[in-house]
């Protein structure tokens, strides 16, 4: 899986996922990304918020460390939430 070539380790991954389920959880996380752009995704700083913000929502406590690889990660996937390949590639992923 790519997102382990940053360090991402599946077992997060995993506990995100099961925790994505709780509709609570789903629908503060849509909140948080629902008017992201791809110029956000492409600004260190902005992921760097969402990041944090993303973690407490989901009670997840991450190390810098982990925090700078998911940043990493989500920086090199130039996501652009409103091209429907881009979704479908990072679905795929995370299946």
């Amino acid at each position: 899986m790519s997102y382990q070539k940053y360090g991402i380790r599946p077992q997060l991954v995993e506990r995100v996922k099961l925790k994505m389920k709780n509709p609570v959880i789903k629908d503060r996380m849509r909140l948080l990304l629902g008017n992201v752009t791809k110029y956000d995704l492409q600004d260190r700083s902005k992921v760097k918020k969402l990041v944090k913000s993303a973690a407490s929502i989901l009670s997840e406590q991450l190390t810098d460390t982990q925090e700078d690889q998911i940043i990493t990660f989500i920086l090199a996937q130039k996501i652009d939430p409103n091209n429907t390949f881009h979704l479908l590639k990072l679905w795929s992923m995370f299946r």
